[in-house]
């Protein structure tokens, strides 16, 4: 039985990711910061439907040593899928070194270290790393400079990594557009997302299947390396 960690694996895109991997008859390791009911929750589900499918752990992505003990609890790994991430505004004229550490670490720290720390099990099982990566990262969204820069970072981690690693681990990411409305401090109004949406070529958002979908394409693709795949319903297009 394969197994597959997905890291904020306890809502949004991250839940659906570890839905779709577990139907499809992998195991999941659940990784959560703060979410430990949600994931606990998700887990148990799993465990009903089929025994001994799902545990959780908890890890802070931004914090090395966090990184190396959840590496450390795991005995076998097939795919890696590096999700978790932060995102909220930062501009350019209130940019911050705290803003700076806090979205750089855990969106890109984290997944490298968790990449190269994990790349030993994943070779064992000719393993795969499937990265979240953004459109924006290749075009930027305003006032998220922090953002965009990190993820234009993870994206050439990707490729970088899907040379470094060859031949025994396989390296890709799926690149969101417009999947699902951002909440708290980076919640749009309904013109912001009005305007987003005029942008897209399919003029609908997508769904977090959409982007799960692509991710078990990804796992299962054995003949695919470094591609980074837009699921954005043309938006790219657009901009």
């Amino acid at each position: 039985m394969k197994t597959a960690l997905v890291t904020g694996g306890a809502h949004r895109i991250g839940q659906q990711i570890c839905r779709t991997l577990h139907q499809a008859g992998f195991n999941l390791i659940i990784h959560y910061n703060a979410s430990k009911t949600a994931a606990q929750a998700l887990a148990d589900e799993f465990n009903l439907t089929r025994n001994s499918s799902a545990i959780i752990i908890q890890a802070e992505l931004s914090n090395i040593e966090d990184i190396n003990q959840l590496c450390q609890s795991i005995n076998q790994l097939d795919v890696l899928v590096n999700n978790a991430s932060v995102f909220y505004p930062t501009p350019i004229d209130n940019i911050n070194n705290t803003d700076y550490q806090k979205i750089m670490n855990t969106n890109l720290m984290g997944p490298l270290f968790l990449s190269t720390t994990l790349s030993n099990k994943l070779s064992t099982t000719q393993g795969c790393i499937v990265n979240i990566v953004d459109i924006h990262g290749d075009r930027p969204l305003r006032n998220h400079s922090i953002y965009n820069i990190s993820k234009a970072a993870i994206a050439m981690m990707t490729k970088t990594l899907a040379k470094e690693l060859a031949p025994n681990i396989r390296v890709n990411g799926v690149s969101p557009g417009s999947i699902l409305w951002p909440e708290n401090e980076a919640e749009l109004n309904q013109d912001q997302k009005q305007s987003m949406l005029n942008k897209i070529a399919l003029n609908k958002q997508g769904s977090a299947s959409d982007i799960a979908n692509t991710v078990l394409f990804l796992a299962q693709s054995n003949y695919v390396t470094g591609q980074i795949i837009a699921v954005d319903g043309g938006r790219s297009l657009n901009q």
